[in-house]
């Protein structure tokens, strides 16, 4: 892999790993058409994540700095209130990753197959298509992040864990399993980027012992595309929370099925 394919990669994982369209589904697809090599696929991809990660960790700072801070204050006022909120999220975000985690100990090694079949990923994109469509159908309700439920973040971790096959969108499965859910959209954005932190940290925690494989001469096409996810992924990120706000994830359905459509063509032909 030479820098330029760090680059283009980190910049594609930085574009589409908070829009819903599949970042892992889009990094398989461009090093397919475009012949990249594919040896060390999931590592750079989960390496690429930490790019992402940063900028989720950088915009939303101030909201996981008082979810820490009301795990400890515990004290019985009108403050308290907002903490024992912000402590209820932090429930239903454990649920919701343990939920992930199962599912990605049962089918992960199924779903990792799939960085190999672009058709099938192309086959994904259509499907995170319809996905996107019905939430956006679906009106928006004040239910808060704070009131959803074990049922409902389990449903939305088992979102996330599908999202593991690539061209399922981690974002889009996440918010429109929320939306669905009855959250509102806002909470929806915010649960779902919150969400993306224990997922990305623990496939990374997973992939250590790769990583520690990794030849010294690549680790600087390893950092530039680091760096190139962080900055894309940090600017698309208020771009998408407005997008969720006004309904108009319907139309990443519209590119997402044309996507599909014009791969699974290329791909029977070529």
């Amino acid at each position: 892999m030479s820098l330029i394919e760090a680059i283009i990669l980190g910049l594609v994982q930085g574009l589409t790993e908070f829009i819903p369209v599949s970042s892992s589904g889009h990094l398989v697809l461009v090093q397919s058409l475009f012949g990249f090599g594919i040896e060390e696929n999931i590592t750079f991809k989960i390496f690429l994540h930490l790019g992402t990660l940063l900028a989720v960790l950088i915009f939303f700072y101030r909201q996981i700095w008082d979810l820490i801070v009301s795990l400890f204050v515990w004290r019985k006022d009108a403050i308290d209130e907002s903490h024992a909120k912000n402590r209820m999220i932090i429930v239903y975000m454990i649920i919701a990753t343990f939920a992930t985690g199962v599912l990605y100990l049962i089918f992960g090694k199924y779903f990792k197959a799939a960085y190999e079949m672009p058709r099938l990923v192309a086959g994904m994109l259509l499907i995170t298509g319809v996905i996107l469509y019905l939430s956006d159908m679906k009106k928006d309700t004040e239910t808060p992040q704070s009131n959803i439920g074990v049922v409902k973040s389990t449903i939305i971790g088992i979102a996330q864990g599908i999202a593991i096959i690539p061209g399922i969108s981690r974002s889009g499965s996440t918010i429109a399993a929320s939306v669905l859910c009855g959250m509102k959209r806002k909470d929806a954005a915010q649960f779902s980027f919150l969400l993306s932190i224990p997922a990305i940290l623990g496939a990374n925690l997973v992939s250590i012992k790769e990583f520690q494989q990794i030849e010294s001469a690549m680790w600087g096409n390893y950092i530039a595309g680091f760096i190139v996810s962080f900055v894309s992924g940090y600017f698309v990120i208020a771009f998408l929370i407005r997008l969720i706000q006004s309904g108009s994830l319907r139309y990443f359905s519209y590119y997402l099925w044309a996507a599909g459509l014009i791969t699974l063509g290329y791909l029977s032909f070529f």
